[in-house]
């Protein structure tokens, strides 16, 4: 069942390239910097930053680069997540006032965790399916509001019940 929402993920996403409009005056790249919050698996709230490129091919259809980082500290807990993920990116860019776009992202995780000088690491695959908006203020600028489900898979285990809500601005060139 869940390779069926996978594939079905896929194909909806590259459908929707099909019914962008093309404009002709589209950025060549985009690069997002700004906050993120993150939900984990377990009740865990956490805040850190956000990084993205995004070299578009065409006025659709683009590749993405995403550097995430979480922290939180509960219980006298440490804890650290770093995401580095790849992948294809669609945008609508029907209208001047606003971009919406989808991605599907893979790569790996890395977390760690320490309490009272003892701490522990793990690397693994993540996986970050989403998307949102940029609500640009002219053509080289914009304010990125965006979601993504956050699946992450290391040490024998998956959690797939992770939320990560990336906020920030973009420069477009």
């Amino acid at each position: 069942m869940r390779k069926l929402c996978v594939v079905s993920m896929f194909v909806a996403l590259f459908s929707l390239s099909a019914f962008a409009a093309e404009t002709g005056d589209h950025p060549k790249a985009e690069f997002a910097a700004g906050y993120q919050y993150t939900h984990l698996e377990g009740g865990f709230n956490a805040s850190g930053f956000n990084f993205a490129g995004t070299a578009n091919l065409n006025s659709s259809v683009g590749i993405t680069a995403d550097f995430g980082s979480s922290f939180t500290s509960q219980d006298g807990v440490s804890y650290h997540n770093y995401t580095y993920t790849f992948g294809p990116q669609l945008a609508l860019r029907a209208n001047k006032a606003y971009t919406p776009f989808v991605h599907a992202l893979i790569g790996g995780d890395h977390a760690s965790a320490g309490f009272s000088g003892i701490s522990a690491t793990g690397n693994g695959m993540a996986l970050l399916a989403g998307g949102g908006v940029d609500f640009n203020f002219n053509r080289y600028m914009s304010f990125r509001a965006s979601g993504d489900w956050m699946m992450i898979h290391g040490n024998g285990s998956t959690s797939s019940k992770n939320f990560r809500m990336p906020i920030g601005v973009v420069f477009k060139f």
